[in-house]
This record gives C-alpha cells, sequence and structure tokens, in this order.
C-alpha cells in the first residue's frame, strides 16, 4: 500500500506514527487530515520534511472533503486516529466525542463502502482504545480480544459506539477493516492534559501536582513508538491476509503502574518534592484499572513491545526538560 491517507496526524499518537510510516521509502503519499482541535498541534510535525507528505487541514465529518481525497489521490489505506480523547472533557460535555468519535467515522465507513461499489477498496485501521473494555478488578485477568465491551464514561462509550459501526459495515458491507486498540500511551509531545505530561510540566515548574483520588489507579503505560510501529504491523498485517477484515488487535507493554508511584517516579527525576503532590477529589466514574494482553499481536503479527518503562519514562522526560518553547506555545496557545 503507497498511498496513506491518516486522520487526526497532528495529535500524540499521530504524529509519532507518521513519522514511522515515511521511514518505509516505499510510500508514495502520506495525507495527513487533521482539523486542528485544541490538541491538534501543528508544531509536532513544524520539521518534517518530506516531499511524500501532505497536510489538509479539513474534519472527517466532511464526506465532500474526505471522498475527494480518496477518490482524486487513490488513497488505498486509511488510518483512523482523529479523535476526542480525553475523559474529563467528555465528562465536562460529550457532544465534541459524538460529532468526532462516532458521525466521523460514519463518514469515513460511507466514504469506503461507496467507493468499494464502484470498484476502488480502500482498507481501514481504525485506532480505539482500551477504555472500551470498562474496568478491572485486582486481580481480573488481562483484557484480550474477545473481552466484552463495557465502557464506563462518555469517551469510552463513543469510542465503543465507533467500533460497533466498524464492526457493521464489514459483516453488511464487506469493506476491509480491522480495529487496534491500545493501553495508556506516554512519551514526547503528548498534550499536557494527561498524567505524565502534565505532572512533569508542573514538576519542573515547582506546581503542584494534583493526584486524582487516593492515585491507586492502575493502567498499563507503553510508548508511543511501540504503539505506532503496533498500527503499522496491523495495516501490513490486513493487507497481507495475516489477519481478516472484522478482526481486533490489541496491544499492551505488561507494564501495570499506580498512577501515584507514577508521580513519585516524576517527583524523582525532576528533583522536585514529594510536598507538591496533592490530592484532589476524585472524577466521577474513574474506572480503576486497565491491563492489555497482547499475545494476538505477539502471534499473529511478531509485534512486540520494544521501549522499557524506566528508560521510556526517563526519555519521555528529558523530552519536556529539553523543549520549554513547545511547552510555552501549547499553554499560551500560540501552538494553534
Amino acid at each position: 500500500m503507497k498511498k496513506i491517507l491518516i486522520t487526526g496526524g497532528c495529535g500524540f499518537i499521530g504524529s509519532h506514527t507518521i513519522r514511522e510510516i515515511l521511514k518505509n521509502k516505499e510510500i508514495e503519499l502520506l495525507i495527513n487530515l487533521d482539523a486542528l482541535t485544541y490538541s491538534g498541534n501543528p508544531t509536532n510535525l513544524q520539521d518534517l520534511k518530506d516531499e511524500r507528505y501532505r497536510f489538509i487541514h479539513g474534519s472527517i465529518n466532511d464526506y465532500e472533503l474526505v471522498m475527494s481525497i480518496i477518490k482524486e489521490r487513490n488513497i488505498q489505506v486509511i488510518l483512523n486516529l482523529a479523535a476526542e480523547s480525553h475523559v474529563d472533557r467528555s465528562i465536562d460535555s460529550a457532544v465534541a466525542f459524538i460529532e468526532t468519535n462516532i458521525k466521523g467515522t460514519m463518514v469515513l465507513l460511507e466514504c469506503i463502502k461507496n467507493r468499494k461499489s464502484v470498484g476502488h477498496e480502500v482498507h481501514l485501521i481504525h485506532v480505539s482504545t482500551d477504555e472500551v473494555y470498562g474496568s478491572l478488578g485486582p486481580e481480573d485477568p488481562e483484557f484480550t480480544e474477545k473481552t466484552p465491551l463495557d465502557p464506563k464514561n462518555p469517551y469510552s462509550a463513543s469510542k465503543a459506539s465507533s467500533d460497533f459501526l466498524v464492526n457493521s459495515f464489514v459483516n453488511t458491507f464487506q469493506i476491509s477493516a480491522i480495529i487496534t486498540r491500545c493501553s495508556n500511551n506516554y512519551g514526547p509531545n503528548q498534550f499536557p492534559e494527561k498524567l505524565i505530561p502534565l505532572m512533569t510540566i508542573r514538576a519542573l515548574n515547582g506546581e503542584s501536582l494534583p493526584v486524582y483520588g487516593d492515585g491507586m489507579q492502575i493502567r498499563d503505560w507503553i510508548h508511543v513508538t511501540d504503539h505506532a510501529k503496533g498500527i503499522i504491523t496491523a495495516m501490513e498485517g490486513l493487507i497481507k491476509g495475516i489477519i481478516s477484515p472484522g478482526e481486533v488487535i490489541n496491544f499492551g507493554a505488561s507494564n501495570e503502574v499506580r498512577n501515584i508511584e507514577i508521580v513519585k517516579q516524576i517527583i524523582k527525576l525532576t528533583n522536585s518534592s514529594e510536598e507538591q503532590i496533592s490530592y484532589v477529589e476524585d472524577r466521577p466514574g474513574h474506572d480503576r484499572r486497565y491491563a492489555m494482553g497482547y499475545e494476538k499481536a505477539k502471534k499473529a503479527l511478531g509485534w512486540e513491545p520494544e521501549i522499557g518503562w524506566d528508560d521510556g519514562l526517563r526519555q519521555t522526560i528529558g523530552w519536556y526538560e529539553e523543549n520549554s518553547d513547545w511547552i510555552d506555545k501549547i499553554l499560551n496557545g500560540t501552538y494553534q
């Protein structure tokens, strides 16, 4: 597949995926369609100098625009990473999550279905989240691809809805699409509403470190580069017939860490103080634990995470320490 459309490519995971894709010299064209909402940061790719890369400012809700890109550029694969993803924001207002995560996915599916009807097949890699599976108890086994969906907040409900839509189009219209789900990502240039960049930036600035509830929530953390490579491996697996349309592939890192432990590691690596920690009221419906099994990705695709937690966290914090200009642009809004 030499002509790819990625949606949401200016975001955290999208920008890293773009860089990984362009390492393949056989790729002829990579188009990034991004609406540049608050978490879409053009500076994530401002240094990218590759004549095969094109940026288009627009929304996946714009059917005519999406269809014109697919048709005129003869797109062969769509990687759908466009999504509203912050749980707190979905609790404040779910409207944007319905618009992008559900309606936007529907537009992509309609475009793919309609192109298929005239003999132009477009493969879809729909990037979802571990949060659609709900919350695990302390002794529960890891999520697998067969775990029933049980979303617990508006964000995860919107992603589960989009997953069901993808499956329905595979079953009803025989489009070529798969779903990938991944555990919590971390790494350079993550928008600072997420735990690790938020705590890192506040620690570096000597500010308070607000921890939800008791801080004992557990997440399985994976470096964004490993996830990006997983998405690409899944794409290649679909195209080569290693995995079939309608399948789900989970990515994880077997790296379960409590939130409070992460905060204390960041404090140590930034030479800050535990006195900066402040416990705040927990958010509504806060899931206690996620953990992703990735045996299927390992056996079917030969994929495994490569970046260890200690090295990855140290490298990530180092990036924020060295990129104060990026942080300043986020905090003052000029990145947009």
